[in-house]
């Protein structure tokens, strides 16, 4: 029964992601429900997610770009360095220091992808991110894609926005940059103890599936109502985490 509801909730995740992001908010409480501690549920999410990751950042390789005269491999360092500070700071966190702070990285993460989905306005350039601003900011959102990495993607898509790119430029860089700061993670990840490979192939294997399913559903399914019933399920995770924390 707990394969079946980690297969399940690979499965959402690949689609989720594929459609709109937020793949992560699945995959947490399912792990946390098979009985995993949320330390380890997080691990093991994002070592089991990143072949998703791969996939979707080579499918749009061609459209990658740097921001202005800030070279691509600038950002590709950054988000390497990055990533692999935010794993090492996850794994050198206590279980219960993390099961404390899991409640305000949902909030966090919940607000930033409703942010994104239904008030950011694409394009929105009021702000400006220059070469230097703009790898700052990518290597504090890398620390936090290692260390948690829920909401990443319109936190980058944002940036990258600010720093001059187009939406779908942004968003395929945003992809490459994904995989690419949790490469350094999972480098880090694949030795721990906290990694459950028989729960991580399984929700793997149901996203890589369900990613592809969201290849062929992307003009059959109505965005603004997944995206909705993301947010929705954050608020009730946040709910669920803060009046009884694990």
């Amino acid at each position: 029964m707990l394969t079946l509801l980690i297969l399940v909730a690979g499965l959402w995740a690949g689609l989720q992601n594929s459609l709109a992001g937020g793949g992560s908010f699945i995959t947490l409480p399912a792990l946390i429900l098979s009985g995993m501690s949320p330390l380890a549920a997080n691990i093991t999410s994002t070592v089991a997610l990143f072949p998703g990751q791969v996939t979707s950042g080579i499918a749009g390789r061609s459209l990658v770009s740097g921001v202005g005269k800030l070279p691509f491999w600038v950002l590709f360092v950054v988000s390497i360095f990055g990533g692999a500070l935010g794993g090492l700071l996850l794994l050198n966190t206590p279980s219960d220091v993390f099961a404390r702070l899991v409640p305000w990285l949902v909030l966090f993460a919940t607000a930033v992808f409703a942010w994104g989905s239904f008030f950011r306005k694409a394009g929105d350039s009021s702000v400006h991110l220059g070469p230097v601003s703009a790898a700052v900011v990518q290597f504090l959102i890398a620390i936090y894609g290692g260390y948690f990495g829920g909401g990443i993607g319109f936190l980058m898509m944002a940036a990258l926005a600010m720093a001059g790119l187009s939406t779908r430029i942004a968003a395929a860089t945003k992809n490459a940059l994904a995989g690419v700061m949790n490469a350094s993670a999972v480098v880090l990840f694949v030795t721990s103890p906290q990694v459950y490979w028989y729960q991580a192939c399984v929700l793997g294997g149901g996203a890589i599936v369900g990613g592809l399913c969201g290849s062929w559903a992307l003009h059959r399914v109505n965005e603004k109502m997944l995206r909705l019933a993301v947010v929705c399920l954050g608020v009730l995770l946040t709910v669920g985490l803060f009046t009884k924390p694990i």
